[in-house]
């Protein structure tokens, strides 16, 4: 049982929270208590103007003795010709003078690019309203952006999970989770990225995105060897079946934590996508697989190819032909070609991708014939905004060497 699945449920559980908070709220009254008594008046005042003439007569040293005025002059001399008085100087130990003159020499920093979308909002790039916190319950809150990146064998990792605009100008939490790992080192070790997508709407849903993450991640690590041999010797039946019963799985628990915690399941529910990528340089065989919304690309020649196969129509009942949701199981298992990228993204980036073709060239632009980008330019690009699509943006893309 995870610390923040557990629940009041009894009596005794509430008491128990109730005598904590009041605990609580006695500390606090003590602490703030008008009638306490002080350790003592100070013999000298001791504001804060007391405490700032304090400090500037210990910098500033003793003050300068005072410049005696000359005596004036006879009414019936004349007053000699005045001469230019030079210029006014700091007195020494004084702790100021004249300010000098600021000149900047770092040159103002450029905005974010136009993206397809025409020219953003000042403030499109930039977090709002920050989710708002309970004290007592922490699962459901996290950073407005994640993001990682490594070097894997003959390839080049980047990974992001970032709010969308929606979200950051309601003060909602980030529904997307990412989770990357590595298991094992050296050629045998294998790095997992796993993204999901939590239902739109839902309280818990990035809770329930980075669970299922979590559990998918546990059962890579325990069998990751196994794992590395069947992606090297191209065992596409072992892997997909495997893969297919962990996604199985994992989605199963997702149900049962919501029936645990009191939820309906579409409220406590999650589209896992993961990719599978040995460090071997040897090795470029890329498995993708998971359930649910999403997508995935392979950006070759400098054209995008869309990986993912039609969904299925949703499945209906035998009576009455009632609309079930369906979730089918995606596996993709590829061998990457030098100067190829491949794309997996969350349903906040794959629906603008397929939609706008002015998103789609914006990237393959960046992305074709060039470097793999640093964490902060991958940050941008994920996040090139489009008129009509503000859900959170979260992407893994590997550039082959």
């Amino acid at each position: 049982m995870f610390p923040w699945a557990v629940r009041w449920g009894t009596m005794e559980g509430m008491s128990q929270q109730g005598d904590r908070r009041g605990h609580e709220d006695e500390w606090w009254g003590e602490l703030y208590r008008r009638d306490t008594d002080d350790v003592g008046p100070a013999p000298a005042g001791d504001s804060v103007d007391d405490r700032f003439d304090s400090a500037s007569r210990t910098v500033a040293g003793p003050p300068p003795a005072p410049t005696p005025s000359p005596p004036p002059a006879p009414a019936s001399s004349p007053a000699p010709a005045s001469s230019p008085a030079p210029a006014s100087s700091p007195a020494p130990g004084a702790p100021w003078g004249p300010p000098a003159p600021h000149h900047p020499t770092r040159p103002p920093r450029p905005g974010p690019a136009p993206g397809p979308g025409g020219p953003p909002p000042a403030d499109a790039f930039e977090p709002g309203v920050l989710p708002c916190a309970d004290a007592y319950e922490w699962a459901d809150l996290g950073p407005d952006t994640v993001l990682d990146g490594a070097r894997c064998g003959a390839a080049t990792l980047r990974a992001v999970s970032s709010r969308g605009e929606s979200a950051r100008r309601r003060g909602e939490p980030r529904q997307d989770a990412l989770l990357t790992a590595r298991f094992g080192a050296g050629p045998g070790g294998l790095v997992l990225v796993a993204l999901a997508g939590g239902a739109p709407g839902a309280v818990a849903a990035q809770r329930a995105a980075r669970e299922v993450c979590e559990w998918i991640a546990r059962a890579v690590g325990r069998s990751h060897v196994r794992l590395v041999e069947d992606i090297r010797t191209g065992n596409r039946d072992a892997l997909k079946s495997g893969l297919h019963r962990l996604t199985d799985r994992a989605l199963g628990r997702l149900r049962a934590r919501a029936a645990e915690l009191g939820l309906d399941p579409a409220e406590y529910a999650a589209s896992p996508r993961c990719l599978l990528l040995p460090t071997d340089p040897d090795c470029r065989t890329r498995v993708v697989f998971g359930a649910g919304g999403g997508g995935l690309f392979r950006l070759r020649g400098g054209a995008w190819q869309d990986l993912e196969p039609a969904a299925p129509a949703p499945e209906t009942e035998a009576a009455g032909d009632v609309p079930v949701p369906a979730a089918p199981f995606r596996f993709r298992a590829s061998v990457a070609h030098p100067g190829d990228v491949l794309l997996m993204c969350g349903g906040g980036l794959a629906e603008p991708l397929r939609a706008r073709p002015a998103l789609a060239g914006h990237l393959a632009q960046r992305w074709t014939d060039a470097e793999p980008p640093g964490l902060a330019a991958f940050l941008a690009d994920a996040r090139t905004r489009v008129e009509g699509y503000a859900d959170d943006r979260t992407a893994a893309a590997v550039w082959e060497a």
